[in-house]
């Protein structure tokens, strides 16, 4: 199990601006899958909670990101493959740190449903002492391209992401979180 402070700094690039970006990183994507969770009710997002089950490879791992001062926590636990399809299946919650935490935000596991998957080819490189990340994601029929910049200081990553948008001459494009973009094409379903 980790526990820790998540910041990072997301834009929406346009095909072209990922294509661009991409090919200078010269690095090849991994595929991964993230599976969302939430109640019937929505308990997890009403409290800008979100819980993903995810996929890399014959790697699994459950996240629950709950909201911070700056940022959010994410509370992990790695799973086995049988882990990762009893959740998938409705059948066991066996992720003990995240089982607490949700616990603790007063959300039963056997409230928990699958309300979908979101697939991402993902590219990574440091820049700058933070992680550079490029995502394309596929989700319900839509393919949408992101830059995020994962750092331990705000302030500094801040300067670091924006001069680097303008140095690609890329405009500000703001971008809600992966489950929030797949939550809202899929309710417009």
């Amino acid at each position: 199990m980790t526990k820790e402070l998540e910041i990072e700094f997301k834009n929406m690039l346009t095909k072209e601006e990922y294509s661009h970006l991409l090919s200078e990183l010269n690095t090849a994507p991994i595929s991964q899958t993230n599976h969302y969770f939430d109640t019937a009710d929505f308990q997890l997002r009403d409290q800008k909670s979100a819980l993903r089950l995810r996929s890399i490879g014959n790697r699994f791992e459950c996240t629950l990101k709950t909201p911070a001062a700056s940022g959010n926590y994410e509370t992990t636990d790695v799973l086995s493959e049988d882990q990762a399809a009893a959740i998938l299946d409705h059948q066991q919650f066996e992720a003990p740190e995240v089982s607490a935490e949700l616990e603790r935000l007063g959300v039963s596991v056997s409230d928990l449903s699958l309300i979908g998957s979101l697939t991402t080819h993902r590219a990574e490189t440091e820049y700058k002492g933070g992680l550079l990340v490029l995502d394309h994601s596929e989700y319900l029929g839509i393919e949408d391209y992101e830059l995020e910049y994962e750092v331990a200081d705000e302030a500094a990553g801040k300067q670091f992401f924006l001069s680097l948008l303008e140095e690609k001459q890329i405009p500000l494009r703001p971008s809600d979180k992966k489950i929030a973009r797949f939550m809202t094409a899929a309710s417009q379903r």
